[in-house]
């Protein structure tokens, strides 16, 4: 089968069609200004990339369309395919039905942590010798690669609650016939598509209606939205994590994010000592953990595993570090994203509250409202609670229609905006001395930020 993607260069879709390749069918793509990392990795899998939606592809005459979320009408190519009737389809429905069809697929959904958690969960399974397959929106530094078919029975995705195409309005996640499904937590985002956190509740509970009874719904305890969903109505077994306190039958954590015992009515299962900071990604563990223990991995074995990972590129990435001075990237970009990126690294770094204490060390928060929700301006009044643990806070003012200066006022001396990424660096340039550790957040390559702030330092 020859099929045509449209927005090859999303991560799903990149990943989509990277499978599709691997699967044998012959895939060719178009985006708006073609660009890396997918194009490079899209074509080294001998993928043919077509820059912007002209109509002219229609010569291509490919068995099928495969139409990703960012396609609008007045698009060119997609008036073309519907004047000719051509077939087409979303993402999420031909993975359902060319890739995900008669396998165990484990889905992670959740406002956040899901690349995170669906690594370790494909890390784990590998590590059982399942051979897994697995589709995750970001690149896990143990496969170096964000999807693969696998030999195995087994497929983890990362379920994305985002709509899937301009047909089809529902989340991406419905048409996955999930058999594992994880709910690390829930919060209002994607504010262009999402009026209030009860209209994503809503599509949670779309979800929870398609996992079988056989299945397992493994839930983070602790989030209030999810109960609410899971009220609604279940039909599935349910494993609970994250319970600060005993509760039957439900996984948690003592210790330290770095080392800490799993636990399960008072005995030790497993236990998990690795690099990752935050307790953010403590319940990530949780969380992989009983979903491998769901297809037969126990959770010792699990935590072996866990021991020996190695993350996922752009989670607190070390990109460099000049005279005493160290850059890292980071994917953060929701407001309790990016606090807990700041208090986990401020906690590793075993560091006082800021203006607590005078010392070489500081944690240096910089970042860019890229996502369509912080653009809306929906998220600006947590963005001082956002950088609390920050010592300094630098922001990228773009055309937002709201005022970052404003959104900060509350921050004082201690934030500064910039009108343009050059005006930051040089910036940050001046304020920087040895012993600082740079966070740069955003869900783009906030334009080349770190090899510019690098080099700076240099001179």
């Amino acid at each position: 089968m020859h099929i045509h993607v449209l927005g090859i260069c999303g991560t799903f879709m990149g990943g989509l069609a990277a499978l599709a390749r691997e699967a044998g069918h012959r895939v060719t793509g178009c985006d708006a200004n073609v660009y890396p990392p997918m194009s490079e990795q899209l074509r080294a899998l001998g993928i043919e990339l077509i820059d912007g939606w002209s109509a002219q592809q229609m010569s291509l005459a490919p068995d099928l369309f495969v139409v990703g979320n960012v396609v609008r009408r007045g698009m060119p190519l997609l008036e073309a395919i519907l004047d000719a009737g051509a077939r087409y389809t979303s993402g999420p429905q031909w993975l359902g039905e060319h890739v995900l069809q008669g396998r165990h697929v484990l889905a992670v959904a959740g406002t956040h942590g899901k690349t995170s958690t669906s690594a370790m969960l494909a890390w784990i399974l590998e590590q059982a010798g399942l051979e897994p397959g697995f589709l995750i929106g970001g690149v896990p530094l143990d496969f170096d690669v964000s999807a693969r078919l696998g030999r195995g029975r087994h497929f983890v995705i990362e379920a994305d609650e985002y709509d899937t195409a301009l047909f089809d309005k529902r989340s991406k996640f419905v048409h996955y016939r999930s058999r594992t499904v994880v709910l690390n937590n829930l919060e209002h985002d994607h504010a262009d598509i999402f009026p209030d956190l009860a209209a994503i509740e809503t599509q949670f509970h779309h979800l929870v209606r398609t996992v079988p009874a056989s299945g397992r719904i493994v839930v983070n305890a602790r989030d209030a939205a999810l109960q609410r969903v899971l009220q609604r109505g279940c039909w599935t077994p349910v494993q609970r994590f994250g319970t600060p306190d005993e509760e039957a039958g439900a996984l948690r954590a003592q210790g330290e994010p770095q080392a800490f015992d799993v636990l399960r009515d008072g005995r030790v299962l497993g236990r998990v000592e690795w690099p990752l900071l935050g307790e953010h990604n403590q319940l990530n563990a949780l969380a992989a953990i009983a979903a491998a223990e769901h297809v037969g991995v126990p959770p010792a074995q699990a935590a072996q595993a866990l021991a020996r990972f190695s993350s996922v590129r752009r989670r607190l990435e070390l990109r460099g570090e000049v005279r005493g001075v160290r850059v890292y990237d980071d994917f953060a970009h929701h407001p309790t994203a990016m606090r807990e990126t700041l208090s986990g690294l401020r906690r590793r770094l075993g560091l006082p509250a800021p203006g607590t204490a005078q010392g070489a060390a500081r944690v240096i928060a910089v970042f860019e409202p890229r996502s369509n929700t912080m653009k809306l301006g929906a998220m600006k009044a947590q963005l001082p609670w956002a950088l609390e643990h920050a010592d300094r806070s630098f922001c990228l003012q773009g055309d937002y229609g709201w005022s970052a200066r404003e959104a900060l006022a509350a921050l004082g001396a201690s934030a500064t905006v910039a009108d343009d990424v050059d005006a930051l660096v040089a910036a940050i340039v001046r304020d920087a001395r040895a012993g600082d550790h740079v966070v740069c957040m955003s869900n783009g390559s906030f334009g080349g930020i770190h090899a510019r702030l690098l080099r700076a330092l240099q001179t």
